[in-house]
């Protein structure tokens, strides 16, 4: 019989590329936040997957772009590299025939003591497959990857092979968690990413790039979370537009945000919501700090 293994896989790419959507079809459940937007992650959330040979911890990453030099985005690609020093296993994620400067700029960040798998994703938007291998051949020279696998993870496509190439790379040993574990992100961070997730899908085009979440209040009496939460936005403008007509789309907000929530967390959730103009909020260091964005 072959040993247990387990061990941290951290999931990098640039924006966009699906890490999100990959992350919660891996483990089952949804614990990251998904948009058609890029840059929708900007936490850490690590997802648990428990399997009969092996137990996988997933690293999600905000996605690492070089477009924006702002206080924000430079402490999530600070996050990226962190996050690949002190893992088992690399699962790179790119979009099936496309690499650019911003995967380049990733690649120099790939460790070269830490195991890399390369995962292409959106493999099911190809029109034409014959393109594949060429591009699979040309990244092939690109690192040693110890595995390189096409997949769809919105169709989970090969997802199975992907987590068989991931868990052969991890150290033999026990379990690191529980088996009934599938994250062990902080459950304020989950909260305030539920609402910032509505806001991407609910708002307008504009309004996403500019709003942040902070939980002002986690209370937790018996199978009840009370939480109260403020949404920063970064003009005037842009709070009618969160709040929507008679309060209508902060409502659908909350409300959308809350049942994630209580599928998740297995209990009642009373979410209140309010909206906060923050000028320049991006920029401030030390308020994303306070907010999580490490």
């Amino acid at each position: 019989m072959a040993a247990f293994r387990a061990g941290y896989i951290a999931i990098v790419g640039r924006p966009n590329v699906g890490k999100s959507t990959l992350l919660n079809r891996l483990v089952g459940q949804k614990i990251s936040i998904t948009s058609r937007r890029p840059q929708t992650t900007r936490h850490r959330v690590t997802g648990i997957l428990t399997r009969d040979d092996a137990q996988l911890v997933f690293v999600d990453t905000p996605g690492f772009q070089t477009r924006h030099r702002g206080a924000l985005n430079r402490l999530m690609n600070r996050a990226v590299a962190a996050s690949v020093k002190d893992v088992d296993v690399v699962l790179w994620v790119i979009e099936a025939l496309k690499f650019d400067e911003q995967d380049k700029a990733l690649a120099a960040l790939l460790p070269a003591k830490v195991p890399v798998v390369l995962a292409i994703n959106k493999i099911d938007r190809v029109a034409r497959k014959d393109e594949l291998l060429p591009f699979i051949q040309r990244l092939a020279g690109r690192h040693g990857f110890v595995g390189i696998v096409p997949i769809s993870a919105r169709q989970g496509v090969q997802l199975e092979e992907l987590l068989g190439v991931l868990a052969r790379h991890l150290p033999e040993g026990p379990a690191l968690y529980s088996a009934d574990e599938i994250t062990q992100a902080n459950e304020r961070i989950l909260a305030a990413e539920f609402i910032r997730e509505k806001v991407f899908r609910l708002c307008g085009e504009e309004i996403p790039y500019a709003v942040a979440v902070a939980i002002d209040g986690f209370t937790e009496t018996g199978r009840l979370r009370r939480i109260h939460a403020t949404i920063f936005v970064d003009k005037e403008t842009q709070k009618p537009i969160v709040i929507g007509k008679g309060g209508e789309k902060l409502k659908t907000i909350a409300t959308q945000a809350r049942l994630d929530m209580e599928e998740l967390f297995g209990g009642k959730v009373f979410l209140e919501i309010r909206v906060k103009v923050k000028p320049g909020w991006a920029e401030d260091e030390a308020l994303l700090r306070r907010l999580g964005y490490e």
